[in-house]
């Protein structure tokens, strides 16, 4: 257990450590985030704050995770899709950067590279005789999707991937909820580890592994919070939201707990929801039914503070990832 509180106190001072000068560095490149004129009008202050910070998150936790890692196939590949989709979120932020505009990466070739992602996870989740089946807990239902279940992890990356994404719009905020989703993930496999640690297994040493790369990302990201706190110093762009979306879907696709994603990631679904809502809204009935979209834009339209926002949808996520991981420890802890 001792390298998993090495994994998060080392990321944790890798990430603080080194954190002012990348900042700096970001600064004199004029690596500056540039604000969609359709956005609240309040942020355009944020104009030029440096962008790509989560190459601080990744670089943090990777040097922190790696040392003390039993290299594990399931915690590699959890590394593996953050590292992936925050590649694939760095090229949109440099071709924002490049551009000087908000539109990065055309939509299609971000869902073909994450194609591409989801297919090294499905030849590792294939190798490691990962079932195809998806368990449903409280109703206790199986669901045999056979090769349907390919379609079903693009689904669940791709979906974190861009929830997160969109969450990524207050200062804090992601960062906040990515850091709860990221600990509940964790203690799960701390808990399963702890309980069954008399029994040694290959099993027991994949739970603590996944547990060390959790407590690596968690460490990398609270230190880039101490610089992305309200008033941001630095923003984590796509590079970071995708990487934090790529995690928490490799977590749940490793751990065979797909479902639980709606409940550890409860926020980045709300998010996404209101997406979707306010343009079938639109569409059909040529009404707005939230002020702005995402859901936090609506709050600050509503002339809420980005520091309500954030702690308020914090506690959200909080009291959501509290409730999945009753739902694991009822319905998935010592059973699958």
């Amino acid at each position: 257990m001792i390298r998993v509180v090495i994994a998060a106190a080392v990321a944790l001072a890798i990430s603080i450590g080194i954190g002012p000068r990348f900042i700096e560095f970001l600064r004199r490149h004029e690596f500056g985030q540039h604000i969609r004129e359709e956005g609240p009008r309040h942020h355009i202050a944020k104009q030029g704050t440096p962008t790509v910070g989560g190459l601080l998150i990744l670089f943090a936790a990777t040097v922190a995770f790696l040392p003390v890692s039993h290299f594990r196939l399931q915690s590699l590949t959890v590394l593996f899709t953050a590292l992936a989709c925050g590649a694939i979120g760095f090229l949109d932020d440099f071709i924002k950067v490049t551009n000087k505009r908000s539109l990065g990466l055309p939509g299609r070739w971000k869902l073909l590279l994450l194609a591409l992602v989801t297919a090294v996870v499905a030849i590792v989740a294939r190798h490691l005789h990962l079932s195809t089946d998806v368990y449903i807990p409280v109703i206790d239902v199986t669901v045999p999707l056979s090769y349907a279940w390919y379609g079903f992890l693009f689904f669940v990356i791709a979906g974190a991937a861009n929830g997160t994404n969109l969450a990524d719009g207050v200062d804090g905020l992601l960062a906040g909820t990515g850091i709860i989703a990221l600990f509940t993930f964790m203690a799960m496999n701390v808990v399963s580890y702890v309980r069954s640690s008399n029994i040694p297994s290959h099993r027991n040493l994949t739970k603590l592994d996944l547990a060390i790369v959790g407590a690596a990302l968690i460490g990398a990201a609270v230190g880039f919070l101490w610089f992305n706190a309200f008033p941001a110093e630095v923003q984590m762009g796509d590079t970071g939201s995708m990487a934090f979306g790529g995690a928490l879907a490799a977590f749940a696709i490793m751990m065979k707990v797909e479902v639980l994603l709606l409940l550890l990631g409860g926020i980045f679904v709300i998010e996404a929801l209101s997406v979707m809502i306010q343009v079938f809204s639109f569409k059909r009935f040529g009404r707005r039914v939230f002020l702005m979209a995402p859901i936090h834009h609506h709050f600050e339209m509503k002339a809420w503070s980005e520091t309500k926002i954030t702690v308020r949808f914090w506690i959200i996520a909080g009291l959501l990832c509290a409730l999945g991981f009753a739902v694991y420890y009822r319905y998935y802890f010592g059973q699958r």
